[in-house]
């Protein structure tokens, strides 16, 4: 089998979308969570706090831009953006033979054109509908709108399984690459901020309802978190095959070598401890080391009940009773959905290679009923590791993780 190494990143979050900028934020400890009062016409809904990017996205052309809506425009930029960090010339023409693809999700298309269609049903008016409208909401948007823009011609997977469609991108991505498919891959995920993403965890009792105290909430593995925020952004990695990166002299990042998942088989929104381990487990097997080795877990860390306990829990046992740091960013964020698993994995790869990783912000008291691991808290922790793990979980009962090496 082929070695899969990281020659290239980028995510856009509400943290922002240069590294450094996104590192030097990370050690301010403050979330980006904020109340939004435009939500206000939605009484049913208790929440009113998200995380919005409150930056300009990078433009492209008219023409180019049609076909995208906002999920797609965050999904292109920040595959552009990381091609560039892999040194690649965007008009390179390996990128046309064949042998680089795309491997890209989200929970869903951009909601606008969603609503387009909408108003044929609900108003039969069909006006609203667009030659682009299908285009931008697709549940394929993202991928393919990355593979046209830049005129790719290999393989194209599109994961669009909601809070692991980045990382189950990620780990598709790494398969192809490694059983010699493809000998490029950019893999990631985007979700875009739209109120029906905070009302699907809402109408759960999974949000956060601290209206008036954004800065305090997610409270991931907290004893008195109350819920979820919802997030937007977009991560990519560039995925290569090892030989090829050091053929082009490309600057290696890190290396993946592990990636587990399955499906609990058990309940749509529920999620299972045990089927939760066995993934993790899978993807320590796949990178064939013991789990002392791995010095640090980007958790999930949703910020609600049954998701941080069976998390948890599933990662207590599968380091078999050892309490290995954990930290979460989705309470500097919130929930990214679609884009988490690529912007926690591309974050985590540069605290890897700093030595350095952010804490927990706003966890004060530990669930007791939380697994007994090391979570990361207050000014976070400097570490010299060569492994770490980042696993996501999502409705349906999808399980991924995914383990990276320094190198």
């Amino acid at each position: 089998m082929r070695r899969v190494v990281v020659t290239g990143g980028s995510s856009i979050s509400p943290l922002g979308m240069d590294d450094e900028v996104i590192f030097n934020r990370l050690h301010e400890f403050k979330n980006c969570v904020k109340c939004m009062p435009e939500w206000d016409c939605y009484k049913q809904i208790n929440t009113r706090l998200a995380a919005p990017i409150l930056f300009d996205l990078p433009e492209f052309p008219r023409k180019k831009m049609r076909g995208m809506g906002r999920v797609a425009h965050m999904a292109v930029a920040s595959a552009e953006r990381a091609l560039t960090c892999a040194g690649y010339d965007l008009n390179d023409p390996e990128l046309k033979a064949g042998r680089i693809g795309v491997a890209y999700g989200s929970s869903m298309g951009n909601f606008e054109a969603i609503k387009e269609f909408m108003s044929m049903i609900m108003f039969n008016d069909s006006t609203k509908i667009t030659a682009t409208s299908y285009i931008r909401c697709m549940p394929q948007t993202c991928a393919v709108n990355i593979s046209v823009l830049l005129g790719l011609t290999g393989r194209l997977i599109t994961t669009n399984t909601a809070c692991t469609a980045g990382s189950l991108s990620i780990g598709y991505a790494y398969e192809n690459i490694m059983q010699g498919m493809q000998d490029v891959m950019i893999a990631g995920g985007a979700e875009e901020l739209n109120p029906t993403g905070s009302a699907v965890f809402d109408i759960l009792f999974a949000t956060s309802v601290k209206n008036d105290t954004p800065e305090i909430t997610p409270a991931s593995y907290d004893r008195d978190r109350d819920g979820l925020v919802i997030g937007e952004g977009a991560g990519s990695l560039i995925l290569e095959e090892y030989e090829h990166a050091k053929a082009r002299g490309a600057k290696i990042y890190a290396e993946v070598v592990g990636f587990g998942t399955n499906t609990d088989g058990n309940h749509l929104t529920q999620p299972k401890k045990e089927t939760m381990q066995i993934a993790l487990e899978l993807a320590i097997k796949n990178a064939g080391i013991s789990p002392d080795a791995i010095g640090y877990v980007n958790g999930h860390g949703t910020a609600t009940k049954f998701g941080d306990i069976a998390e948890t829990q599933a990662t207590y046992g599968a380091f078999k009773g050892r309490a290995v740091p954990i930290s979460s960013l989705k309470s500097y964020v919130g929930h990214t959905l679609g884009a988490c698993g690529a912007i926690e994995a591309w974050e985590s790869i540069q605290m890897m290679n700093k030595k350095w990783f952010s804490p927990n912000l706003n966890l004060k008291n530990v669930d007791p009923e939380c697994g007994e691991l090391d979570y990361i808290t207050g000014t976070g922790r400097e570490m010299d590791i060569e492994y770490f793990m980042s696993n996501n979980f999502a409705f349906g009962g999808i399980n991924t993780s995914l383990i990276f090496k320094r190198i």
